[in-house]
């Protein structure tokens, strides 16, 4: 009983704590945000990206706080630099002159304490050394040392170069020969001998299958990385022996010359260089598209070993075919190129969990269809992208709109009138009916969910309704160049998104018609004007835009006539009766005349005119003023950000 109420009392003093998870990235968060990516891609694509270059510059720059491409590409490169700039080659060298420097000591101070001819004649010897590290391990080959601590110095030389030579091509293998014996070294060379006789089989076209079991029978402890064929044990080989020659390359003439004299000591025994030498000969023949020609600048004041300085040279290869595949420059890249694996083991975790996720959101966006092929070839948003990004303006537009006059215009389904059949989420603001079935259903799931509550404001779904009357809006929009230039562009495309999205889901009855006007003007789909890319042209061909406008309002005689003109400029350009356009600046009284008698015509069928003036021409003023006194139309000179909200407001107004 007691033990029983102490562990109570226990359980009674463990307090717990909650708070913001503090460890980095949200391990339960979404790892990206389709809306936000598609925000950042129609940004980009009305600024005169296509869509195929919008989506590689979000991969670039990265989203939700994921690293994009280039931030890889920086830490690859930054990765580089500093193995360059840290180390220098000459690793091996360095310690086989202190090495030969240490036994050349001993042996004289051994021999200053001798008083023979035999010792002056040792110390002759040993002065008429080459002056090369290399040609002095050689000439003393043969030397008989009298000091022991002499004869070890230069025992250790060959072992050293030994170990090196072995650790360029077989992972840990300078620490596993440390110390070796004579049976050790014979049993590299019999190794190296087999690992030949079966790349020479293998490239002779015979079928090596048992050849190769046989031979990782007998030395598969030298390959850690367990190749599963004669053709995986060349590639590891390859890639090795290619680095070693980067390595070789990146050494002076006389450092090349010198370790390759050093070479032929390694463990005191000629053979392991001659057959190092057939390795990679026929390696190279084998495998002829690795990088047998390459080098680096080393400049750091950090020695490296040859083996550890042919790794480097292997992880400078890595890090350049990392560059190529972060770069996406070549024809087909695809982010699935990248080696997630050489990655994360370059830069870290982080870095592979970046690459992978920007991966997963480039297939994402395919999956979706987000994208589609034009008959060209070429990438086009499609029609459910540019749905989602007029939603996203639409909302932002809503916002202007409810923070400047409370009014919820854009959230009604319709003023009033007959049911659509259709239904949509209750928002702030509505006033039409509740859909019971649909509302009690939502309910319904949402409990099957787990959630107990009987009824949430998020299940209420409303009645839309159709407007008694429907109208027929023809939008025109100049695109002349100085639209560009000023910076009024994409706000244009903006507004054109806006009043796009909200007549085909709240007032689906009305007709929109987007029209186009700089030198010509044409009717465009929603699309085309969305990914239209600015041009150097001169001419605000008004006239034309009208003539088009016009042709859509007669079409749709039945609806009320409301026609938005966005534009920066003056009209300058008008169509003549063999279809050509007429430009002169300043605006020529011809262009003035056709341009006021196709308003005039518009007028007759009582349209509604409303023209969006940006910018403060004050001639351009006075003309527009003009011209909506003589159709009875309204002039409205609104600011970049606001100029989406103007137009939806207009038309709100117009067809009410």
């Amino acid at each position: 009983m007691a033990d029983r109420a102490g562990g109570r009392r226990r359980a009674r003093r463990l307090r717990y704590a909650y708070g913001p998870y503090a460890g980095g990235p949200d391990p339960l968060a979404p790892p990206f945000d389709i809306r936000s990516a598609m925000d950042q891609i129609g940004r980009d694509v009305m600024e005169g990206s296509s869509p195929r270059q919008a989506l590689q510059e979000l991969l670039r720059r990265g989203l939700d706080g994921r690293r994009g491409l280039d931030d890889l590409t920086r830490q690859v490169w930054q990765r580089r630099r500093d193995l360059q700039r840290d180390n220098r080659l000459d690793g091996t060298l360095q310690e086989v002159r202190e090495l030969l420097q240490r036994a050349l000591d001993a042996e004289r101070e051994s021999l200053g304490n001798e008083d023979s001819d035999d010792a002056r004649f040792r110390e002759m010897q040993l002065d008429a050394l080459p002056n090369d590290t290399g040609g002095a391990v050689r000439e003393l080959n043969e030397y008989d040392w009298r000091s022991a601590e002499a004869r070890q110095a230069y025992e250790d030389i060959r072992d050293l170069l030994g170990r090196e030579m072995l650790d360029q091509r077989f992972q840990g293998m300078k620490q596993a020969m440390e110390n070796a014996t004579p049976e050790d070294v014979e049993r590299i060379h019999e190794m190296m001998s087999d690992l030949n006789d079966l790349l020479e089989h293998h490239a002779a076209g015979q079928d090596t299958t048992d050849e190769f079991r046989e031979f990782m029978q007998k030395h598969g402890d030298f390959f850690p990385e367990n190749p599963q064929n004669t053709d995986e044990l060349a590639d590891l080989l390859a890639q090795r022996a290619a680095a070693a020659q980067r390595m070789l390359n990146s050494m002076s003439a006389e450092q090349r010359a010198e370790l390759m004299e050093l070479a032929q000591q390694a463990f005191g025994d000629p053979r392991l260089a001659q057959q190092m030498a057939r390795l990679d000969a026929q390696l190279q023949a084998m495998r002829p598209g690795e990088d047998w020609e390459g080098s680096g600048r080393f400049r750091g004041e950090n020695p490296m070993g040859m083996g550890e300085a042919t790794r480097a040279l292997e992880e400078l290869g890595q890090l350049d075919s990392l560059a190529e595949q972060l770069s996406q420059s070549y024809p087909g890249a695809r982010l699935d190129d990248i080696d997630l694996d050489a990655l994360t083991e370059m830069l870290g975790e982080q870095a592979g969990v970046d690459a992978r996720t920007l991966a997963q959101l480039e297939r994402e966006l395919q999956r979706q269809g987000l994208f589609e092929r034009a008959a060209d070839g070429s990438l086009l948003l499609s029609p459910k992208a540019l749905r989602r990004l007029g939603q996203s303006i639409l909302r932002d537009v809503a916002e202007q709109l409810s923070g400047r006059s409370g009014q919820r215009d854009t959230r009604r389904a319709g003023a009033a009138g007959d049911t659509t059949g259709a239904t949509r989420p209750w928002a702030f603001g509505d006033t039409e009916a509740w859909s019971v079935p649909r509302t009690l259903l939502n309910a319904q799931l949402r409990r099957a969910g787990g959630d107990p509550r009987a009824l949430d404001v998020s299940d209420v779904e409303i009645v839309e309704t159709e407007q008694r009357t429907r109208a027929a809006v023809a939008l025109l929009v100049d695109t002349s160049w100085s639209m560009v230039a000023e910076g009024r562009w994409v706000p244009m495309k903006r507004t054109a998104l806006a009043l796009h999205q909200l007549i085909s889901t709240r007032f689906r009855g009305d007709a929109l018609q987007l029209v186009t006007f700089g030198r010509h003007a044409q009717s465009v789909e929603l699309g085309e004007l969305v990914g239209l890319e600015g041009a150097y042209a001169q001419g605000t061909n008004l006239h034309h835009a009208l003539l088009l406008a016009g042709q859509h309002l007669r079409k749709n005689s039945d609806a009320t006539p409301v026609v938005l003109v966005v534009t920066d400029g003056e009209p300058t350009a008008h169509l003549e009766p063999d279809g050509e356009a007429y430009f002169d600046y300043p605006p020529s009284p011809f262009t003035l005349r056709a341009t006021i008698g196709e308003l005039d015509k518009l007028a007759s069928l009582q349209a509604a005119f409303t023209f969006f003036v940006l910018g403060d021409d004050p001639r351009l003023a006075v003309f527009m003023d003009d011209v909506a006194k003589r159709v009875g139309g309204r002039v409205v000179n609104p600011t970049l950000d606001g100029l989406g909200a103007e137009v939806v407001a207009d038309y709100l107004k117009r067809r009410s």
